[in-house]
């Protein structure tokens, strides 16, 4: 479980930091898109044809009464290959939108109107609380249970600004009713107990439960939460931001919790709060997929809104009053160590628009529509205005954490501006963003980079995600909160026409609105935040202060009262809880064999090649793997480097701007990541690579290949300024967050020494991985491959913060004379881009895949130049079969580095961060993945999260997260954002003594089971079908091999594995903490601090 940072989810290119949805993340999704740049459609239209959902929804007409609901409008979407049915409940109001569309991932979210119009976080330990138990279901923490009793591919809740949302999908219909029962009476009847809340939200609690004469200190899940938020440069700015742009309503106050106002919340004032906002006539419900909606009103209605009868929320947001003349403030944060440029902190400068006249509300679908698309326009890419005058004159590192286009609040916002810059420059940024904004109007926009905007919207219409229904939700959520039309969010052909008219009509249309929102508004505010020496100091200072302010009004008997209470709250904790009340689906519910997903192997000019048709509605997916056992040792640090800036620096006959308007004209992105894949059957094997990924709609094929034939045979590695930009802005990204995903560096940094891939991983897994909500489209869609062997792939896409790389990238910023670095780029792209070094993957549709693999001929016939055969650097390869049936030789392979002599170490290491919280990670060397063993320690992890160190790291340490993972062949534990340091590390231990004791039931292996299948069986977007056949060998074949020893798991083999693998004296493990100054860690010799 861990805090996420969401951005805004638009329809354009370009995406403003969304810093107020606290998310309450119960459940990692399986492709979590609403940080992209785009939307992810999920189009399975083999399913098209049929229709039957959609079919089903056009029966409904306007007027029909169905269970309570009244239907007041039935439309069709073609542009998103869905019927749109939006109803009213008749008693209450209740707004409610269902989606039917042929898939079979159904969601549904219940989105609530939550104003706050203080600090106390009230909304958010609120979302905590509804879910710690509720009337039907009153043991502790259903919600948590839920998620091993259930195949659900998403479980969540989150806190915005102005609403609260609460989602799941799963894809089995049995689980849909399960879980809808489960939130329904989470959200509209929940238990809050006080001991919820102490737990969830705050408490005075003695440090040591147990002992009366500890020091009284602040504890609470939520409290801790906010703390680690808090300590994020960039959220901080994003948070000051909005609260200093909108002051006079609830966009004026911290929706998730300022931690200093926390304390300050009551138990009743809680209650009154869900009492006047978790009403029907405040919600709006959504619901999507292929289930019928008759069964969902039905049990909406009998099992909630039977039960109320209409209010008159008093929730809705007034329009902010809008200033005469524009402001000026200024915040401080704490410094960064990371910073690319230790003189340039001053972290952002950013110069803020909004509400025109014209412009009173995102709910006007079509201005929001072209607001978004003129701030693509406007700061996104090499071709951009603000890029031009901004990044490229190396003032600051990057643009400001927040930037471009945000609909998240009622009244629409733009933000500009720069980090990384010194305070000097603060004038010299603003006037040149005037200046900029001047030129707009003047100049206007190229006509060709309208259109390839306007490609790129067609492009995300067409790609297909396994998330349609959660990104779908999030997208209409902040304008259907203000009453806005939904389904008219939806119909982006219309708005794309109605735009082409517009500018047809007025050549100078958009010229005008710039004119008019950012030129002659009044309404702006430039922030500028900088570093304070004593930041984190003062902070301390300012926690220290409230905390003794509030013991000192206690009297002994407040004092002893506490103490009662803290042991009440610990015996509860510690009680088993019987969850006999909560619904379950049973593990006979899961299916006993995959779907198979076949593929065709041929050849490419002699290279190997996969081709997996599949319905990828009218897009084509290019993959190709290339070695890097050629590449000499000293140029391996370089490699993440050359994958940075190799697609931005210009090739062929186009310079850099060319050839990005090229790649956005032509294609869905051209991007090359680092890959290191450990073998699925030996620990001290590996294959190492840069990963080639492209997409493109079917009628631009040849040009995605000339791109990609141009990058091969004539890449530019001769403007050394570009160079320089990119490095800085990669820097700066690399820099930036830590604290958001700490958890993943310190298991990055304790699995460094256990394996061979270990310390490789540290070297390339930094760079374009890490990218802050611009992570590359490659990892977005590696992670969803990748799960069954690697889970923790899928998190080291939001960060893999590696301190070598940061090092080495700040070192390279730095330097005066990049000529050095050019020289080495060519020489690595000779060994790496390599047609002899190469696998390829496609992945379209059955039409045209001929056309595919003839293009693809073209392509390799092309670069045939580049073809030369030279040595490994290591004599120790090893060749593999990507088909594990077939005789070695027989066939394409994989080249394998055999590290024979590997000899795993134990490392435990501290790095002291300006954090006030830890993020703490143990790793245990285990098994491969085809190892008999694999399948117990996956189970095993899952329980003994779910039924101890769930209870022992969050329930009890306060932390916001903690838990164990399988994968790589590593088990490792990991706590996030969590008050406690080396004494969870002793939880991690004392986990396995409770397995070994056998202190498990037959229920908690089910449970387990269910846990395990529902990430298993995730759903897997058509243009990701093959690819974990493709990049690790994994088959289809050994994929049911080890479903079927998951299914065979016993608690037999639970408690032996726990001995073998986990028990003192058995394990070979790695350690890693991140965290504040800790004086026991630095007395132990023992620790390497960093």
């Amino acid at each position: 479980m861990c805090f996420i940072l969401l951005h805004e989810f638009n329809i354009s290119t370009n995406f403003k930091v969304f810093p107020f949805k606290w998310y309450h993340l119960m459940q990692a999704s399986n492709d979590l898109s609403l940080g992209k740049s785009s939307f992810q459609w999920q189009n399975p239209s083999w399913r098209f044809r049929s229709t039957s959902a959609t079919e089903r929804a056009l029966q409904y007409q306007a007027g029909q009464k169905i269970h309570g609901f009244t239907v007041k409008e039935v439309v069709t979407v073609p542009d998103l290959f869905l019927t749109a049915v939006k109803l009213t409940h008749d008693n209450t109001g209740a707004q409610y939108l269902h989606a039917a569309r042929d898939d079979k991932n159904n969601l549904f979210s219940v989105q609530l109107r939550t104003t706050p119009m203080d600090n106390t976080g009230v909304p958010h330990i609120l979302e905590h609380t509804v879910l710690c138990g509720s009337e039907k279901y009153p043991c502790r923490d259903p919600f948590f249970k839920m998620l091993n009793r259930s195949l659900s591919t998403f479980m969540n809740a989150f806190t915005a600004s102005d609403f609260t949302m609460y989602p799941f999908s799963t894809q089995n219909g049995k689980d849909f009713q399960n879980l809808l029962s489960v939130y329904l009476d989470a959200v509209f009847f929940p238990c809050l107990r006080e001991l919820d809340f102490w737990q969830e939200g705050w408490r005075l609690e003695n440090e040591k439960p147990t002992d009366p004469t500890s020091p009284l200190v602040f504890k609470g899940v939520v409290f801790n939460e906010m703390k680690g938020a808090f300590s994020d440069n960039e959220r901080v700015y994003a948070q000051h931001l909005q609260n200093k742009l909108f002051p006079d309503h609830t966009y004026g106050v911290v929706s998730g919790g300022e931690p200093l106002a926390i304390p300050d919340l009551s138990w009743e004032q809680l209650k009154h709060f869900h009492a006047t906002h978790y009403h029907p006539s405040n919600a709006r419900f959504f619901t999507y997929g292929d289930l019928p909606l008759e069964q969902h009103l039905k049990q909406i209605q009998e099992e909630a809104l039977s039960k109320f009868e209409r209010t008159e929320p008093d929730t809705a947001v007034p329009n902010q009053p809008h200033w005469d003349r524009p402001r000026e403030d200024h915040v401080t944060c704490s410094p960064d160590a990371m910073a690319p440029d230790a003189a340039k902190q001053n972290t952002d400068t950013v110069v803020v628009s909004f509400r025109c006249p014209s412009l009173c509300s995102i709910t006007d679908t079509f201005e929001g529509f072209t607001l978004s698309l003129l701030s693509s326009l406007m700061i996104s890419g090499p071709n951009s205005p603000f890029y031009k005058t901004l990044i490229e004159p190396k003032i600051g590192t990057n643009f400001s954490s927040v930037v471009g286009y945000d609909g998240s609040t009622k009244e629409a916002s733009f933000s500009i501006g720069l980090q990384g810059m010194a305070e000097e420059d603060t004038e010299k940024v603003k006037q040149i963003i005037v200046q900029t904004i001047d030129e707009i109007i003047a100049n206007g926009f190229e006509e060709e980079r309208i259109e390839a905007l306007l490609h790129k919207i067609e492009i995300q219409m067409k790609h297909q995600s396994t998330s349609f229904g959660l990104s779908l939700a999030s997208y209409i959520a902040s304008c259907w909160n203000h009453d806005g039309d939904p389904v008219q969010l939806l119909k982006i052909s219309d708005s794309v026409t109605q735009f082409r008219e517009a500018l047809k009509d007025n050549p100078r249309f958009l010229q005008e609105k710039v004119l008019h929102y950012f030129k002659d508004n009044t309404h702006r505010l430039t922030l500028s935040m900088s570093p304070d020496e004593a930041y984190l100091e003062k902070q301390v200072k300012a926690e220290e202060e409230k905390l003794q302010k509030k013991v000192q009004a206690l009297s002994e008997s407040d004092k002893k009262d506490i103490y009662e209470k803290g042991l009440e709250l610990l015996s509860v904790q510690s009680k088993i809880q019987d969850a006999s009340c909560l619904p379950a689906l049973k593990v006979s519910d899961i299916e006993p064999t995959i779907a198979v997903t076949p593929v065709e192997m041929g050849t490419a000019g002699g290279v190997p090649v996969q081709y997996c048709e599949q319905p990828t509605n009218g897009m084509v997916y290019f993959r190709a793997m290339c070695s890097l056992n050629t590449l000499p040792e000293d140029l391996k640090l370089y490699v993440p480097l050359f994958c940075s800036v190799i697609t931005k620096m210009g090739c062929g006959g186009l310079d850099y701007r060319q050839q990005a308007q090229q790649m956005e004209l032509k294609t869905g992105g051209m991007s090359i990541s680092t890959s290191v894949n450990p073998d699925y059957s030996n620990m001290d094997m590996y294959e190492q690579g840069v990963l080639l990924s492209s997409s493109c709609l079917e009628r631009n094929l040849p040009d995605m290949f000339h791109l990609w034939s141009d990058i091969f045979n004539s890449p530019h590695f001769d403007d050394e300024e570009r160079l320089r930009v990119l490095v800085m802005i990669s820097a700066q990204e690399l820099a930036n967050g830590i604290s958001y995903s700490g958890h993943m560096y310190a298991m990055t940094r304790a699995a460094r020494s256990l394996t061979p891939t270990g310390e490789l991983q540290e070297t390339f897994g930094g760079m374009e991985q890490v990218r802050r909500g611009r992570t590359m489209r490659v990892w977005k869609q590696r992670k969803k491959y990748n799960a069954l062997l690697y889970p923790q792939m899928k998190y080291i896409c939001f960060l893999v913060y590696l301190e070598y790389q940061v090092k080495f990238m700040k070192r390279i910023a730095e330097m005066p004379d990049l000529t050095q670095v050019l020289r080495t780029l060519p020489r690595i792209k000779r060994h790496i881009l390599n047609p002899l070094n190469m696998r390829c993957a496609v992945n379209s549709t059955p039409q045209k895949m001929s056309d595919a693999a003839g293009q693809l001929d073209n392509f390799m016939s092309n670069v045939a130049s580049n073809k030369k055969d030279r040595k490994p650097v290591r004599s120790d390869i090893t060749e593999r079969p990507l088909d594990s049936l077939a005789a070695p030789g027989s066939g394409p392979s994989r080249k394998l580095i055999t590290e024979p002599n590997f000899k795993p170490c134990q490392m435990k290491t501290f790095f002291p961060m300006p954090f006030p919280i830890n993020f703490v990670s143990e790793c245990i060397r285990t098994v491969p993945f085809t190892h008999e063993d694999y399948a117990s320690l996956n189970i095993l992890s899952r329980m003994m999260t779910a039924k101890y160190l769930h209870r022992e790291i969050r329930e009890k340490g306060g932390a916001y997260g903690g838990g164990a993972r399988v994968g790589g062949g590593l088990f490792t534990f990991y706590s996030y954002r969590d008050p406690n340091s080396v004494q969870t590390l002793s939880t991690f231990r004392k986990s396995v003594d409770w397995v070994r004791s056998g202190q498990f039931t037959q229920q908690d292996i089910d449970e387990a089971k269910l846990s395990v299948f529902s990430a298993v069986d995730s759903p897997v977007a058509p243009s990701n079908k093959g690819m974990g056949r493709f990049l690790s060998g994994i088959t289809d074949e050994l994929k049911q091999a080890h479903r079927e020893r998951l299914f065979a798991v016993t608690d037999k083999s639970l408690v032996d594995v726990a001995g073998r693998y986990l028990g003192i004296g058995q394990r070979t493990c790695g350690v890693a903490i991140l965290g504040p100054e800790n004086d026991i860690i630095k007395k132990d010799p023992s620790w390497v601090v960093k």
